[in-house]
């Protein structure tokens, strides 16, 4: 919620999502599980967007390939399991940072003969 003021300076609840949420989730980019991100630079820092699953993934793959940490550490401190790492690695290897993205679920083409 954002508090507001009205008139009289007393703080009013305005139940409408700040803008970068909206535009995270218009882009399919909101994390669903924002809360699980543990990593210290996700609490203490304002530039780093627990909400922003493209930003989270590709500071966990960079924490494993730069610092040097274990995937286990790792996926623990940022919510998500060992298969899921290693799926946007592979994603991340093909795609870049578009390739951490996430795609559209469903069917990929036409599905009747």
């Amino acid at each position: 919620m954002i508090c507001t003021y009205d008139g009289d300076s007393m703080p009013v609840k305005s139940r409408s999502k700040p803008p970068k949420l909206q535009a995270l989730r218009a882009e399919g980019t909101l994390n669903p599980s924002p809360d699980e991100v543990h990593d210290p630079k996700f609490q203490d820092n304002e530039f780093f967007d627990p909400h922003d699953i493209v930003q989270v993934k590709y500071e966990m793959l960079r924490r494993v390939s730069v610092e040097n940490a274990s995937v286990s550490a790792t996926t623990g401190d940022y919510g998500v399991s060992r298969p899921t790492f290693y799926q946007t690695k592979a994603s991340f290897d093909k795609g870049g940072v578009a390739g951490l993205v996430p795609q559209k679920r469903g069917p990929r083409g036409p599905h009747k003969l």
